[in-house]
């Protein structure tokens, strides 16, 4: 019997194929991250579009980028646990168009609360207020990179597959139904997103990726096509 019949298969042979590579492609940014930074995040992050950095396809990149070791094991974590059980559901072919429908919403939610600032703060800069202009500069060089707007797409179309499915938070120790999860994670961003609290964090980028997930498994609910067997794979 040949050698390779006495091997087992390797953990990605397991994985859905666009969990698989997402996997792969967001650790490869990572570690070219890593090697040139600076590079990496002004090329590939989502900058405002009047931003001198502003490259049309950042809203698609940025997906890819991750700002530092736990930001990318959290996110890639949540991916593969929440996301392959999804992709097995819906097919591979709808979970990827689910996918980028999610972190594209996510990026044109956050871009446009951002449009929202930029407007307060220009109306601000007329009226003389002249930390305005230090916080327009500031909004226009903030990079944003992670894939959490997509991933959280992903959390609330496993909250509508599984409802009842129980969950167990790592802190509090407390479980919960996938449905109650996802409303009380909706509403901590919401909340810390008015309320300007953990700052550095892009909740409007989280929220418009639910938002856009809920609107799409509802979509394809409405018109019989969620569960389209026709079409699992490429």
């Amino acid at each position: 019997m040949p050698y390779y019949q006495y091997q087992r298969p390797g953990f990605l042979s397991n994985v859905p194929k666009v969990i698989k590579n997402l996997l792969i492609i967001n650790v490869l940014m990572f570690v070219a991250t890593l090697v040139n930074q600076r590079f990496m995040i002004s090329t590939f992050g989502l900058f405002y579009p009047t931003s001198e950095y502003f490259r049309w396809w950042q809203p698609v990149t940025h997906m890819f980028m991750h700002g530092g070791f736990w930001h990318i094991l959290f996110n890639m974590y949540t991916l593969f646990i929440f996301g392959c059980v999804v992709e097995r559901m819906i097919g591979s072919r709808k979970f990827l168009i689910f996918y980028f429908v999610c972190g594209l919403g996510a990026a044109a939610v956050h871009l446009g609360v951002q449009a929202l600032q930029a407007h307060a703060f220009m109306n601000q800069l007329a009226q003389g207020v002249q930390s305005a202009a230090v916080s327009y500069a500031q909004l226009k060089m903030t990079p944003t990179v992670g894939a959490s707007g997509a991933i959280y797409g992903v959390l609330i179309a496993y909250a509508l597959l599984f409802p009842d499915s129980r969950l167990t938070l790592l802190f509090p120790p407390v479980s919960l139904s996938a449905k109650w999860m996802v409303i009380i994670f909706a509403g901590i961003e919401l909340i810390t997103g008015i309320t300007g609290t953990a700052d550095g964090m892009a909740h409007f980028a989280h929220l418009g990726g639910m938002l856009f997930g809920w609107l799409l498994i509802t979509y394809w609910r409405k018109h019989g096509t969620l569960f389209d067997r026709d079409g699992r794979d490429f």
